[in-house]
């Protein structure tokens, strides 16, 4: 599938803004299931943007805007082609014992441990036992139990969460938006030992209505030995097929802000973010596997922006 994802966040302030930083991690990432085939970067006021890979791997695009602005507007047009499930290996069943056992396991410390969104607390712990009860299955099977559970016992409910909201707040109120339900499903995973990290990116939904407002996705990764990472929405209660975009992960929301930075002078007067995802014509897919060749195409000198976006829909 081949898909177009117009991304444009806009600040504006109650007066000038100046000396403004900013960080952007909204380049799609080139994976053995999906390639960027292109990213067009435009940035108003106009800046000069660089970037370097961050920690997890992330692309991260810094700049600044010493200038006095009223507004900053952050533009991203991303082209990708992604891989349908059925051309994606068959996941093998791997156990709990093997998982621990796994060399890397202890070097995955950091996304089976407590993060600043997703706190190991006991409730969490419990939650995870209430839904094994009845024994522990291969891991795969085991993530997607947690997942259809985290879809069947929290409500689906925007604004009734901020994006400062933990793992446990959220599993607290049963409600929350895809952002919350990632961060329980890796809290679930975590306190049974998966390794799981937090997956920021864009879901194409081709029964939404035309020039309806769109928002960015989040969904989790858990890792199982001799396979790597794989991906479940439990947004939607699914693994993720084709018809997602991964541009970033970490172990939670912390690591994987959209749109960062810090400014002085006025304070926001408004925030809005507008996501656009469409299937494009294309060519035939990527054969599975094939190392990920396109380039980034930064065209458009960029700006600033202040505050982190809001938690994704």
């Amino acid at each position: 599938m081949h898909l177009r994802v117009v991304h444009r966040t806009t600040f504006t302030y109650a007066g000038e803004a100046k000396e403004s930083f900013n960080e952007l991690r909204l380049r799609p990432a080139d994976t053995e299931s999906q390639r960027c085939l292109a990213f067009d970067l435009r940035i108003s006021p106009a800046s000069e943007a660089r970037d370097y890979r961050d920690f997890h791997g992330n692309t991260v695009h810094y700049f600044e805007v010493p200038d006095p602005h009223t507004q900053l507007c952050v533009t991203t047009i991303s082209r990708i082609e992604t891989v349908p499930l059925t051309e994606r290996a068959l996941v093998p069943e791997v156990s709990a014992t093997e998982l621990s056992a796994s060399p890397e396991h202890e070097m995955l410390a950091e996304f089976h441990t407590s993060s600043p969104y997703v706190p190991l607390e006991v409730e969490i712990w419990r939650e995870a036992q209430d839904v094994v009860d009845v024994g522990r299955s291969d891991v795969w099977s085991d993530v997607q139990r947690l997942g259809e559970h985290v879809h069947r016992t929290l409500a689906y409910r925007p604004n009734s969460t901020g994006v400062h909201t933990l793992a446990t707040d959220a599993l607290r109120q049963r409600s929350g938006v895809c952002q919350d339900f990632a961060h329980v499903h890796l809290g679930l995973c975590r306190s049974l030992g998966i390794p799981a990290r937090y997956v920021s990116g864009y879901f194409f939904n081709p029964t939404r209505r035309p020039r309806e407002n769109e928002a960015s996705h989040a969904w989790i990764e858990a890792w199982l030995p001799g396979v790597g990472w794989l991906a479940y929405d439990p947004t939607h209660a699914r693994p993720a097929d084709d018809r997602y975009v991964r541009v970033a992960v970490g172990r939670d929301y912390t690591d994987i802000r959209p749109v960062s930075g810090t400014y002085r002078g006025a304070p926001t007067r408004s925030l809005r973010v507008d996501v656009c995802v469409r299937e494009v014509r294309s060519s035939r897919v990527f054969p599975p596997g094939a190392a990920p060749t396109g380039a980034s195409q930064v065209d458009a000198p960029p700006t600033a922006s202040p505050a982190a976006e809001t938690n994704p829909a």
